[in-house]
């Protein structure tokens, strides 16, 4: 069954990943020594995931999600089961703040398609059954920009970046076809590399184009997957500058995308990271038409345990509301809890914690 949506974002929301607990951790090693089976596995996922929909539920959330717990890595899972990709492990991992990632990734190895068969559809129908109308299922996915990379294309497939990013566009849009006759009207897409496109440093991006090139290759794609949506379904961005074990991979304000990205996407709201001073301040904000998208500010962090104080957090809402009407505010965590497997450096309590902190002040500021 499949909820109504009415709204969303939601004022109290979540980026959408949670702690894995040590029973899954434990299964998940147990079924990579072949010591269960498949079923085995997904048996004791689903059980972990029903126990954190109640979770989400109990805490006053109206939407939930499935926690990643099919998951190992937020992105890489769904890329790895396009038609045209492959997973393989590389020489290195991502670079971090002080950390380097286990080592895997993806790249592409033929014409690129959806696979109808992709693994998150019957995913997203049980975890859908589970959640069973009594609270909005919100599915999140990679952005079809994460697909731009430096090193991912393969040249001797796709010598032209365009025709790679049309068939990536193509890819998407049977994708959320899929997902909508799955039953999702919640879909969010995770988008690193969009964010990435502030930093200082882009040489991990396409070397004959520009940043304002990249820029603009990343609205028409965002855009151009977005043509075919149908009304009812909401589809939001959530802009990361990554999350691996609490530690993040890069800094820098949202100041050169807002004109182009923030100004003319076409999505229904933006999660945006502001929990700390990488983020620079709230006036690329002044880009988002007003009542146009939603903002989602992410001023509670998922990184680390401590609650944050209330009062400094209205506070923060309110210099906000000099760019974005508040009706157009909403609040949630920066960034999910658990972009990997790995997780980060707090405990599930401090997360349900968080979760409820969240609830608790937009209930104060919007009733």
């Amino acid at each position: 069954m499949t909820k109504t949506l009415e709204k969303a974002p939601f004022r109290a929301d979540h980026v959408g990943s949670l702690l894995r607990p040590d029973n899954l951790h434990a299964a998940r090693k147990e079924f990579k020594n072949g010591e269960i089976t498949p079923e085995q596995l997904r048996s004791v996922e689903t059980e972990e995931i029903k126990r954190i929909v109640d979770k989400q539920i109990e805490v006053g959330l109206e939407l939930v999600t499935d926690g990643e717990f099919r998951r190992s890595w937020w992105h890489l899972d769904f890329l790895e089961h396009l038609n045209g990709f492959e997973g393989y492990v590389p020489e290195q991992g991502y670079s971090f703040k002080g950390e380097e990632t286990e080592r895997y990734n993806i790249r592409n190895t033929g014409k690129i398609s959806f696979n109808p068969d992709h693994p998150f559809i019957r995913d997203f129908i049980e975890f859908n059954e589970i959640v069973d109308d009594r609270a909005v299922a919100k599915q999140t996915i990679p952005s079809p920009n994460q697909l731009f990379h430096l090193g991912t294309r393969n040249p001797d497939v796709y010598p032209d970046l365009e025709e790679y990013a049309k068939d990536i566009i193509k890819a998407y849009q049977d994708a959320l076809k899929a997902f909508y006759k799955a039953g999702v009207r919640y879909l969010q897409f995770d988008d690193v590399y969009i964010a990435g496109l502030n930093a200082e440093d882009i040489s991990l991006y396409e070397a004959e184009y520009s940043r304002e090139q990249l820029i603009d290759l990343a609205l028409r794609v965002i855009n151009g997957v977005l043509e075919e949506k149908p009304v009812d379904l909401a589809v939001t961005t959530h802009l990361c500058r990554g999350n691996y074990k609490s530690t993040w991979a890069f800094k820098g304000s949202y100041a050169q995308i807002a004109p182009t990205l923030l100004a003319k996407e076409k999505v229904d709201g933006f999660f945006l990271e502001y929990d700390d001073e990488r983020s620079g301040d709230f006036k690329p904000l002044e880009h988002i038409p007003n009542g146009g998208a939603q903002v989602v500010l992410g001023v509670i962090t998922s990184k680390y345990g401590e609650l944050e104080d209330k009062d400094a957090i209205k506070a923060r809402i309110k210099d906000a509301t000099q760019y974005v009407p508040l009706d157009q505010l909403c609040i949630s965590p920066q960034c999910g809890f658990a972009s990997t497997h790995h997780g980060n450096k707090l405990t599930e309590q401090q997360q349900w914690d968080k979760l409820k902190f969240v609830v608790d002040i937009a209930r104060e500021i919007w009733g």
